[in-house]
């Protein structure tokens, strides 16, 4: 879990009547442009209406092994016991995919490592708290001291919640948040003010309809119902979160996803509009977005850290790596170049890695009996 970048001081913030307040927002939309984001929103931080789902979604234990999810309890729904005098939240939203990034076209092509778009770059946390903190210090430019506390994907924060609240969209089937213009693929980050700005209208419509693609396409049926994905399934947990082996009846539907996996949002209608990021934070490194499996399973734990420095895809450590890419090589067509590579790792010190090379060989063996039979 990253640190906030501030705190929220014990002093009242400055005294700023409705219409002074009505100014600063409207500063803070056009600062929030000059920044990089897409769009910005204010919610109050009233989250009672989620509670329920968050609650009930945790007893069925859809979280798995994120134990963190069951902390802090009413925190989540409760803001203001998080960071103490909290008024208001500003969410924004800023849009990820570098541009000619291929996305199903690698799903396509099984020698390949897929990598989740949003982790082909640096960190996306240290991109947008740096971002709000910056937005922040202008404000405080504007007004004087304030508190605030900036969040992106960490502590108990309901982000989508407070993003659907601001007016930034509405939950998809697949649990992710919708925009009408930009579909999914963008990040999310939150400063919590005790500044008690206008708060935006939430997005009440949904434009899902009857459609159900996404829930269709998720290679594990994790997508369990309308709204709610069953983390045990998704492979964006399995190839992420999950510490211990991945379970049998997921490996061959992972395919060549080897760090988290898209296919629910690459299929909404709604990724049509999505616009390319000009960020160069978001380019792919070490030609991530095309790289071969066996390449990147050949790296050594060193180059696996020089090459993932400042990246969200080291979190995973290189042993888990190892585990996902075994698992990409076992989805593999039959080559002898693949089960030579997988014979290199089968004495490696990790039970974890030599167990799904063991799969990864075997799957390979079936593969090329299977291709001398049909001759």
């Amino acid at each position: 879990m990253s640190s906030p970048s501030s705190t929220l001081p014990n002093d009242a913030p400055q005294p700023l009547d409705q219409r002074q307040l009505q100014a600063l927002k409207e500063k803070i939309q056009v600062w929030g442009r000059e920044l990089g984001f897409q769009q910005l929103g204010v919610a109050d931080i009233d989250l009672g209406e989620h509670q329920h789902h968050l609650q009930r979604w945790i007893e069925q234990k859809m979280h798995g092994e994120m134990g963190y999810m069951a902390e802090h309890g009413a925190k989540r729904w409760h803001p203001e016991q998080l960071v103490p005098g909290t008024q208001r939240i500003i969410t924004a939203r800023m849009d990820y995919l570098p541009p000619e990034v291929e996305t199903t076209r690698v799903l396509g092509q099984p020698e390949r490592a897929y990598i989740s778009r949003y982790a082909l770059g640096r960190d996306y946390h240290k991109v947008i708290r740096k971002r709000l903190t910056t937005l922040a210090k202008w404000i405080e430019a504007e007004v004087g001291s304030i508190g605030y506390r900036a969040f992106v994907d960490s502590a108990p924060v309901l982000e989508r919640a407070l993003a659907q609240r601001s007016g930034l969209g509405w939950f998809g089937k697949s649990s992710m948040l919708l925009n009408p213009k930009a579909g999914s693929l963008f990040f999310l980050g939150e400063l919590f003010t005790d500044l008690p700005l206008p708060v935006d209208a939430p997005f009440e419509r949904e434009h899902c309809g009857s459609c159900d693609r996404c829930q269709v396409a998720c290679p594990t049926g994790a997508i369990v119902d309308d709204k709610v994905v069953d983390a045990r399934r998704c492979i964006s947990y399995l190839t992420i979160e999950l510490k211990g082996p991945i379970p049998l009846e997921f490996r061959r539907a992972i395919g060549n996803r080897v760090y988290g996996c898209d296919d629910c949002q690459l299929v909404c209608p709604f990724t049509r509009f999505t616009r390319v990021s000009s960020l160069e934070d978001f380019s792919p490194r070490h030609e991530l977005d095309r790289a071969r499996l066996i390449d990147l399973f050949r790296w050594s734990e060193e180059q696996f850290l020089t090459n993932t420095e400042g990246s969200a895809i080291r979190r995973i450590g290189h042993e888990r790596w190892l585990r996902n890419l075994a698992v990409g090589l076992g989805n593999h067509p039959p080559s002898a170049e693949v089960v030579a590579a997988l014979h290199e790792r089968r004495e490696h010190p990790s039970e974890l890695v030599r167990e799904h090379v063991e799969w990864a060989l075997a799957e390979q063996q079936a593969k090329a009996d299977a291709v001398i039979a049909r001759d």
